[in-house]
């Protein structure tokens, strides 16, 4: 049974850094671009960041270039989203997503087929 499972959230400050890991079971992580979503409360999940299956292109969300960055250890089957200078507005859910195309780094949120249950992220002092 295919499975994604987030951790790595919690409280932080303003400022601070978190790293959120997805964790795979029941596929080979390599054959499937992945993508990091959120959703903030009230707010559409929006998408994060992607990453081809063998980890050379990536993409962001314009709004968080620079301090957001995606990477993944195929031999761990676990994708990772390194936050810094987390901000207020950064606080929501993140979801990790698979999408069975090994070479992409497009995540479309319609074309995700696998989704994790999210963790959550509360930046706050």
């Amino acid at each position: 049974q295919l499975q994604l499972v987030e951790s790595g959230g919690g409280l932080v400050q303003p400022g601070g850094s978190l790293r959120l890991s997805c964790a795979a079971s029941g596929f080979t992580l390599y054959s499937y671009t992945i993508g990091w979503f959120r959703q903030a409360p009230g707010k559409e999940r929006e998408g994060v960041a992607c990453i081809s299956g063998n980890g050379v292109r990536t993409n962001y969300a314009d709004s968080l270039k620079g301090r957001f960055t995606i990477s993944r250890d195929n031999a761990k089957n676990t994708v990772y989203l390194q936050m810094n200078s987390l901000k207020s507005d950064d606080t929501a859910v993140y979801y990790c997503a698979a999408r069975e195309i090994r070479y992409e780094s497009t995540c479309p949120r319609n074309d995700m087929g696998y989704w994790g249950k999210g963790t959550l992220v509360t930046v706050s002092s």
